[in-house]
């Protein structure tokens, strides 16, 4: 098959040579090929300035991410039996790798199909497509789904804000089986019934499971407090684990409705909560003297974009010291983050310095990251986002 071809500046393919699979519209050579002349979702051959031929990429020519490697040969581009191919791969690493059919099955680039994630939950999957190519496979990779995991219930939940940048229009569609307005997830012993087309992003974030699997560990008699908690994925476990008593803090009333449901299904008694803001309500629990053993922060992506980045980490650290001031003499602060800007260091770093703020001693005793399903590509540092760090608190020790 001939595909058009996008031809890259002198240099410019260094970053897919290292591994990486993005091309960026200010590395395109738009003299030998005018990027307005390519059709958005289309697959394209992308050549280095020496003619040399990269591989098959989807392209759009409206994003700022213009071009999207989906093979490295240079002769076969993404078809129905190669996409079917390689969620059949990702489905065999989390089929050896969960005992249950609750993961994330494809995580973009990671599976080498860039702008597409699905998440199972047993017999329902969600699918969430972010890119004018893969919307153009969209019907390849219902049928798919249907032959790989025999699914009742597939949704397209096309709404997340990657689509506006590509041009595409949102929506989220039932593609096969009924409607309905919630899904079962089990993880780490509890269940949680969880929003299907209303929810968050896919209704879960299996991102934070080893995560939240080895709170469980810390939590057996203690008092934890749950921040950011949406519908109560780290609480929940954490009472399930024997926490003594847990709150957990969101700004969403349907959030806070879920957690009590979430409570109830597990038999749980000890879970209250607090609607509101964040930032509000941890001050206003340091307002009342109020101390817990554990206390999660588990924030949304506090640095959206690079160019957020001064007041993110600004923001970052006002919450660890919140959460640190609001912690017996010997605590556990749980402080995650699923910002891409933010890297490890930069927030152990910022937990460091709100240690010294107001004069706890910090020790770090565990660091968490993503959970297998969500594959790092050594190439891609996008794929790699999620971190949390156990940090053991103590007041006046030193």
């Amino acid at each position: 098959m001939d595909f058009p071809v996008l031809y890259l500046r002198k240099g410019a393919e260094r970053r897919l040579r290292a591994g990486h699979l993005w091309v960026y519209s200010n590395e395109v050579d738009t003299q030998r090929s005018p990027l307005p002349g390519f059709e958005p979702g289309s697959q394209v051959q992308v050549r280095a300035s020496n003619d040399k031929p990269m591989g098959i990429a989807f392209v759009n020519p409206h994003a700022l991410i213009c071009g999207r490697l989906i093979s490295r040969d240079a002769d076969h581009g993404m078809t129905p039996k190669r996409l079917t191919d390689r969620m059949e791969t990702a489905l065999s690493l989390r089929e050896r790798l969960f005992d249950k059919p609750f993961y994330r099955w494809v995580f973009g680039d990671s599976d080498g199909l860039s702008g597409l994630v699905v998440d199972r939950f047993d017999d329902v999957v969600v699918v969430q497509i972010s890119t004018a190519g893969m919307e153009q496979m969209k019907d390849a990779i219902v049928r798919a789904v249907q032959r790989l995991a025999h699914a009742r219930i597939i949704v397209l939940k096309n709404d997340g804000k990657m689509r506006k940048v590509e041009g595409l229009d949102t929506y989220v569609e039932f593609a096969h089986g009924p409607e309905a307005d919630t899904v079962l997830v089990e993880e780490n012993g509890a269940r949680f019934e969880v929003p299907l087309a209303g929810g968050q992003k896919t209704g879960w974030f299996y991102d934070h499971r080893m995560n939240r699997q080895r709170l469980q560990a810390y939590a057996p008699g203690k008092k934890v407090l749950d921040v950011f908690s949406y519908v109560g994925g780290w609480g929940i476990q954490a009472a399930c684990a024997g926490a003594s008593q847990v709150t957990c803090v969101d700004a969403s009333s349907s959030a806070v409705d879920a957690v009590h449901h979430n409570a109830k299904l597990n038999g749980l008694e000890n879970v209250d909560t607090i609607e509101g803001d964040a930032f509000d309500a941890l001050k206003a629990l340091a307002d009342e003297k109020e101390k817990f053993d554990i206390v999660v922060l588990d924030p949304p992506a506090l640095i959206p974009r690079r160019r957020d980045q001064k007041a993110g980490e600004q923001a970052y650290a006002r919450l660890n010291q919140l959460g640190l001031r609001l912690l017996e003499r010997d605590g556990l602060l749980v402080s995650a983050s699923c910002s891409m800007h933010l890297s490890q260091e930069k927030l152990i770093d910022i937990i460091r310095g709100s240690g010294r703020k107001i004069d706890r001693f910090v020790q770090l005793l565990e660091q968490g990251h993503q959970a297998p399903d969500h594959p790092i590509v050594p190439g891609i540092p996008e794929t790699d986002y999620i971190k949390s760090c156990f940090v053991r608190s103590l007041t006046g020790f030193l």
